[in-house]
């Protein structure tokens, strides 16, 4: 049987308030950016919408591997874009909930994912992984009274296995809490 993936339902159809949510951008953690030039790309290069990017390496796995233990949940200025093209070139095999923002997107920060990630959040454990925190975000996640993280990522390689094993180490932690 397949569930529909929502606010109330995880990817495997239980109930989504024990699991915690992960909200993951695309630029600067799937879709790199700022490598050197006169090195081998750290992923393969796709076009999307007209636009290049460079996918990083094994990036799908890594989210496929974050899937057991959390609500992925795309946070990225690509909004439903997102599930139009990601989930075919990651192998992911489903699209995920995708925020929609309230802010127009500044580039270089994340402040502007702020409401609809609280939003989202709102009486769960949460934790995002984004390139571009901002003294606002860090704010937000210490403000919080749900168990939050924060993972920075250097947008010249995008998500890597130490991040993964930090999230997942993170919410494994947070499941015995519950």
């Amino acid at each position: 049987m397949r569930f529909p993936i929502s606010r109330q339902t995880s990817q495997n159809g239980e109930a989504s308030l024990k699991v915690p949510v992960l909200f993951v951008d695309v630029d600067g953690v799937i879709s790199v950016f700022g490598f050197p030039s006169d090195a081998p790309p750290p992923g393969r290069f796709h076009s999307v919408e007209g636009i290049p990017h460079c996918i990083g390496h094994d990036c799908g796995e890594r989210l496929l591997r974050l899937a057991d233990e959390f609500e992925l949940v795309w946070a990225t200025g690509w909004e439903e874009r997102a599930n139009e093209h990601l989930p075919s070139l990651l192998g992911l095999g489903r699209e995920l909930p995708t925020l929609a923002f309230d802010e127009t997107p500044i580039w270089g920060t994340a402040h502007w994912k702020l409401s609809a990630v609280d939003r989202y959040a709102r009486g769960r454990a949460a934790a995002w992984i984004d390139d571009s925190f901002d003294d606002s975000c860090h704010a937000w996640a210490e403000s919080r009274p749900e168990p939050t993280l924060l993972v920075r990522t250097d947008p010249a390689v995008g998500i890597t296995d130490e991040h993964v094993e930090e999230l997942l180490v993170w919410a494994r932690r947070v499941a015995l809490k519950i």
